[in-house]
Formats: structure tokens, C-alpha cells, sequence
């Protein structure tokens, strides 16, 4: 137990030099830019959602180390919390495009390090892949917001239907199966944030912007589409045995007194 308590104790602390380096960051945007009320607001709450939710993530894990590579994710997780404040206070004041924009793209750039870094060290594990998707979908969603208010509204379709699949998911717990690993998944969710960032740097002309995110809606949609597709097709079977089973069942209680009857004559 004392060895348990000393683990969770030494996880809790990775989580608050996490939250540390997130409101240095914070503060060194802030005293850059001036930033605004919303800004700092925002990404102190998104600083304390971090740290919460990922404490009791590993106090329910029970690992024994946090590890290289969810360090290396928790990292990625300050930058994103960067990009979400300088998008909630874009709200208020025109946001600085360069600053925003290198710190997404180091962000986009880390992703997929923490997962060779886990490969490597043998230090996989189902909550350092849950962590590093929610910050991926967090960004996504994030940029949306960003590129919405260039383009229309329309742009939040990118970032909220990972939410709205886990929203279905809910109702129709087939869409919880898992899926069969696919290069094409994870190519599709690369394109939609550096489609995404090169809408939201302003490098291209408006119908360029356009295009590229539509270009990442309708690979995402498709992407999506199939997925559902699959899952859909292989809950039938699931759900067709699920019905015989109880009518086996019930015929074969039937016929034993049949049985029992013959042997009896």
C-alpha cells in the first residue's frame, strides 16, 4: 500500500509540473502579446481541466511511472493550451498569426513522436493512447474555432464530430466496438490540422483557404462514413446471435420434457 501511495504521489507530481509549465507559458504570452481577459481565462481553465482529469486518469490506471512518452504528450498538451488561450482571446483583439501558428505547428509536429517514443521504451499503454487522442481532438477542435471565424461556421464540423461520434456512441453502443488499424485513419486525421493551420496562417488566397478545408471535411466525412459503415456491418451478426441465443435456449428447454417423455415409454 505505502508503495502504491509513493507511485500516485510521484504521477500526481508529473501532472503538476505539467500545470506549472502551462501557466509559464500562459504568462510568457500574456507579458508578449498583452494578452486579454479571455485568453488568460480560458487557458487557466484549460490548465486545470488538464491537471485534473489526467490525475485521475492515473490514479485509476495504477501505473507505476508516468513515462517518457506521455511526457513527451503532457508537452504537446501545454502548446495546445497556448493555441486555445490565443484563440479565445483572437475573441477580442486581432490574435498574433505568427505566434499562433508556430505553436500549433510544433505541436502538429510532435504528434506521432510520443507514440514511437512509447514503441521504444516498451512503455505503451491505453491511457498514454487515450491522452495523446484527446489532445489531438482538443487542437482539432480548437483550429475549427479559428478557421470558423474566417470562413463560416461551417469549419466547426471538423472539430466537433469526434464529438458527436462519441455522443452517438452513447445511444448506439455498437459504435464503441473496436476498429481494425488503418493508414488511411490516421493520414485523414494528419491532413485536418495542417489543412486547418494553413487556412488559419491567411498564407493563401480566400478560395484557397476555402478549398483546403473543404478538401479536409470531405476526407474526414468519408473517413468517418466508412468507419460507421464497418462497425455497423459487423454489430449484425453480434446482434443476430444475441437474439438466437435466448430462442436456443427456450427450444431446447422445450424439447427436454419430449425427452424425458420418450425415455419414459
Amino acid at each position: 500500500m505505502a508503495l502504491n501511495n509513493t507511485f500516485d504521489a510521484r504521477l500526481q507530481q508529473e501532472t503538476a509540473v505539467g500545470a506549472g509549465a502551462q501557466i509559464l507559458l500562459l504568462s510568457l504570452i500574456g507579458t508578449a502579446i498583452g494578452m486579454g481577459v479571455a485568453g488568460w481565462l480560458t487557458g487557466l481553465g484549460f490548465a486545470f481541466a488538464t491537471w485534473a482529469v489526467l490525475s485521475r486518469a492515473l490514479h485509476r490506471s495504477r501505473l507505476s511511472s508516468f513515462g517518457p512518452a506521455n511526457r513527451v504528450t503532457l508537452g504537446r498538451a501545454t502548446l495546445v493550451g497556448g493555441v486555445t488561450a490565443l484563440v479565445a482571446d483572437s475573441f477580442q483583439s486581432a490574435p498574433p498569426v505568427t505566434l499562433l501558428v508556430g505553436l500549433t505547428a510544433v505541436a502538429l509536429l510532435l504528434d506521432g513522436v510520443d507514440g514511437k517514443v512509447a514503441r521504444r521504451t516498451g512503455t505503451s499503454s491505453a491511457l498514454g493512447a487515450r491522452f495523446d487522442m484527446e489532445v489531438d481532438a482538443f487542437l482539432i477542435l480548437v483550429l475549427s474555432v479559428y478557421v470558423a471565424m474566417q470562413l463560416g461556421p461551417w469549419v466547426l464540423l471538423i472539430g466537433s464530430m469526434r464529438y458527436a461520434f462519441v455522443a452517438a456512441a452513447r445511444v448506439a453502443p455498437w459504435l464503441n466496438a473496436p476498429l481494425p488499424p488503418s493508414f488511411a485513419r490516421k493520414t485523414v486525421a494528419a491532413i485536418q490540422g495542417v489543412c486547418l493551420l494553413l487556412a488559419g496562417a491567411e498564407l493563401l488566397p480566400h478560395a484557397a483557404n476555402l478549398a483546403v478545408v473543404l478538401l479536409a471535411l470531405g476526407s474526414l466525412v468519408w473517413s468517418f462514413g466508412r468507419d460507421v459503415l464497418w462497425l455497423w456491418r459487423n454489430s449484425r451478426p453480434s446482434a443476430a446471435a444475441a437474439t438466437a441465443a435466448p430462442a436456443a435456449a427456450a427450444e431446447e428447454a422445450s424439447a427436454e420434457p419430449r425427452l424425458l417423455e420418450l425415455a419414459a415409454r
